[in-house]
């Protein structure tokens, strides 16, 4: 039986925040009981074409959560039972901080779409690494930082190096996020001066012994110039893969009414207007490094087919978010099934074979 085509109306009457918090309160309450293993029964599904080794650490299928959905790190063992084969945790910043008022969070359902504001509230690093050290066995984590809202860009180096050095021994990977549009003055942190002291400096502030794989994360805004300088900084600085995309700006070729848009103001939009868009930048960054980075493919993934399209454009890996809320969980077998299909129908033996296969 299809449970999530009933559960939704039922989620969808609350406000969209309130929907995600009732989520994750299930979500733990049924993380530490026996329901667990009846989840992970019925959810997860494991083929040898979908196994890969990407930036030294092995993934059992390339579906990942992406950052936003498990802030706190205290949904692994769920995530790990639903079938995911990473989740990338946070963001979460040195210090605990409450984000932007609420409303913060808005669903466009006409276009399968989510825009949200939240501005980086979490926990701090203090309660995410109480809740990442009970992480299941099997399930690859990274852990998304981002900087505090009150500190200015110029000390934002000093945000990320605390995370890095003290969260390393508990992160299978890190994620630097200067990216969202939700924290004021962020994204200037892309610019190729101040990324280049960003990335060095983190990179050298893992604990002696430690190499942990550091990625960063992009917004799908930027200009192909933009891109090639962040390629060129990334490369340089060592950094071990990119994520592609976070949210974006525009608002382009939506069916939403421009009355609604106008309600809802400013944040980072997700879901499928940006699909397109996300695979550009894949392709593009694969093509023009290429292929000498690993790319997590994220952004309006709600199919199989989506997920195939990410990795041919280059992405070894593939996050969704925004797909979970209207297509609900099983969306994670979905794809992965569907992955392994349209691998044999191609001839291909596995992701890593398929990998920018079609990008010219």
């Amino acid at each position: 039986m299809k449970l999530y085509p009933i559960i939704r109306p039922l989620l969808f009457i609350q406000d969209p925040e309130s929907a995600h918090d009732s989520v994750h309160r299930l979500g733990r309450f049924v993380s530490h009981r026996p329901v667990i293993n009846l989840i992970r029964a019925g959810y997860r599904y494991e083929h040898p074409a979908l196994s890969q080794v990407v930036f030294g650490k092995t993934f059992d299928n390339p579906v990942g959560v992406a950052a936003g959905f498990d802030k706190p790190a205290d949904l692994s063992h769920l995530m790990h039972a639903l079938g995911f084969g990473f989740s990338e945790v946070g963001a979460v910043t040195p210090l605990p901080q409450p984000g932007n008022p609420r409303p913060r969070l808005f669903r466009l359902p006409v276009d399968s779409a989510i825009i949200n504001r939240m501005g980086f509230n979490n926990n701090g690093i203090d309660s995410l690494e109480k809740n990442i050290k009970k992480r299941p066995a099997g399930l690859v984590i990274g852990i998304n930082i981002g900087k505090n809202k009150n500190t200015p860009n110029e000390d934002a180096v000093s945000d990320y190096v605390q995370s890095v050095n003290r969260l390393a021994k508990f992160a299978d990977f890190f994620v630097i996020n200067v990216s969202s549009p939700n924290t004021k003055n962020l994204r200037q942190l892309q610019d190729k001066e101040p990324l280049k002291k960003l990335l060095e400096a983190t990179a050298a502030a893992r604990p002696k012994g430690c190499d942990v794989p550091i990625l960063l994360k992009l917004a799908p805004d930027l200009t192909e110039g933009q891109l090639d300088d962040v390629l060129e900084v990334s490369l340089s600085a060592g950094i071990d893969g990119l994520v592609a995309t976070n949210t974006t700006i525009s608002r382009s070729e939506l069916t939403t009414s421009q009355h609604r848009l106008d309600q809802i103001g400013d944040g980072g939009l997700s879901g499928k207007p940006l699909k397109e868009r996300s695979t550009a930048v894949v392709r593009y960054l694969y093509s023009h490094s290429s292929g000498k980075i690993p790319i997590i493919g994220v952004g309006g993934i709600a199919s199989a087919e989506d997920a195939y399209e990410k990795v041919l454009a280059g992405a070894s890996l593939v996050q969704v978010y925004t797909g979970l809320v209207y297509e609900g969980p099983r969306l994670i077998r979905r794809i992965n099934q569907g992955l392994v299909k349209l691998l044999a129908r191609d001839g291909y033996k596995n992701i890593a074979e398929a990998v920018g296969s079609k990008v010219q």
